[in-house]
């Protein structure tokens, strides 16, 4: 089973979920650092800042119609062409915006084609997930299904690695007027070359054999969408809110506390920056080993503990972030990432249990996208108005509250309910 096929189905899905995220990431940080000052007009720097996170979370709207748009297509034309699709969409959009005039070229028209180009990447990314975790998952040898559908649950690290430290060599090495007049655009237009490569690898791809199985004997739906809606809802709902707080914990930790780190604490983007690229250490470091523990223990434990922890975690943010103190940052920063993919990795596998075949890609990639809009849409704009009306604890509160949500999620849902 462990033959070259398998190891290729398992990189092609590494990749693109690699370098869709890394898309993804460029512009949750320039958002924290650039996106206010260079599209919305000038103006108290803590509006400039919520607007541009207020463009972030617009994507994440987009998402769930990407999973429905290509879960559709994914449950009806079979995996490969429409993973190909998705990533094209999210790499043309990425690249538009790297190109994209600012607004005191294009005014009020800048900060409205910056919407609808962040609109796209949501499109693309929604269909992206779903599609790779399928992959790796209906390849899968019985008994290693967690194992395989961690490989795409790398790609979000390994992405967000790599935006980093594009973002931190530019900082590093350009003037602050040269990063806002031209830098930041950089890690938007080589992400150009990068979707190439990903899609020269999707084309090299085979179906899966559970799909095409599906496909011979006519056992998929013409409108999958309204049997996954009147058969599958509460699978839905469920999976969206154990999604919920891995989202939350990975976005909290990169761009409120990024945001918050340079605008508020006055730590310098490149030392901020570093501590960002050791902590995504701890994610990739919990990703596999939480993927191995779902295969041994089963999803469900390995998920709860670690929703567990995130609770306990929310009340440490304020003692910890709010100290100003790199090492005491850097620690929170590895434990959220760690939790982040210690909640994450076993979704691979465990989001596409809940569905039968010929509505799993739709429903995976509807309750992952959703679970986005639920844990991290908004929640650095969320954050940024609690850090106001509150201080610190009510964002530690605003954590630990997620946590609990999915903590209940998963404990209401099947361990595997359907087989792959």
């Amino acid at each position: 089973m462990h033959s070259p096929s398998l190891s290729r189905i398992a990189f092609a899905s590494f990749i693109g979920t690699a370098i869709e995220f890394y898309d993804f990431y460029i512009y949750a940080m320039a958002a924290a650092l650039v996106i206010g000052q260079v599209f919305f007009p000038a103006s108290d720097p803590s509006v400039q800042s919520l607007n541009a996170l207020l463009t972030f979370g617009l994507a994440f709207i987009a998402r769930p119609v990407g999973a429905l748009l290509f879960g559709h297509f994914g449950d009806r034309i079979g995996r490969k062409a429409t993973l190909a699709a998705s990533l094209l969409v999210m790499g043309t959009s990425t690249f538009l915006i790297g190109l994209l005039p600012g607004y005191a070229t294009w005014g009020i028209w800048a900060p409205i084609c910056l919407c609808l180009l962040r609109f796209g990447q949501g499109i693309g990314l929604g269909g992206e997930w779903a599609g790779a975790a399928l992959l790796a998952t209906e390849y899968a040898p019985p008994g290693k299904r967690g194992w395989y559908g961690m490989f795409p649950q790398l790609g979000p690290s390994i992405g967000f690695l790599l935006a980093t430290l594009t973002f931190l060599g530019l900082n590093v090495g350009l003037s602050e007027h040269q990063f806002e007049q031209w830098g930041w655009r950089v890690p938007f237009i080589i992400s150009a070359a990068l979707v190439m490569v990903g899609l020269y690898v999707r084309f090299k791809l085979a179906e899966t054999p559970v799909f095409a199985q599906a496909q011979s004997t006519q056992r998929l739906h013409r409108w999958p969408l309204k049997t996954l809606v009147f058969k599958h809802g509460r699978a839905i709902v469920l999976g969206a809110l154990a999604m919920a707080v891995c989202y939350h914990l990975f976005y909290t930790a990169t761009v409120f506390c990024l945001s918050y780190g340079t605008q508020t604490l006055h730590i310098a983007r490149p030392v901020f920056l570093a501590l960002l690229c050791i902590a995504v250490i701890g994610m990739a470091i919990a990703t596999p080993f939480a993927a191995g523990w779902s295969d041994r223990l089963g999803r469900r434990p390995v998920l709860m503990c670690g929703q567990l922890l995130a609770i306990v975690l929310g009340f440490t943010l304020t003692p910890m972030l709010g100290s100003g103190d790199w090492l005491w940052i850097l620690l929170f920063l590895f434990a959220a990432l760690f939790l982040m993919g210690v909640t994450f990795a076993p979704m691979g596998a465990f989001l596409p249990e809940q569905f039968p075949v010929a509505v799993r890609y739709s429903g995976a990639g509807l309750s992952y996208q959703l679970g986005g809009i639920l844990g991290a849409s908004f929640a650095p704009a969320i954050a940024q108005s609690l850090v106001q009306l509150g201080g610190l604890p009510w964002v530690g509160g605003y954590m630990s509250l997620m946590a609990v949500i999915s903590l209940l999620a998963v404990w209401q849902m099947p361990g595997n309910a359907h087989s792959l």
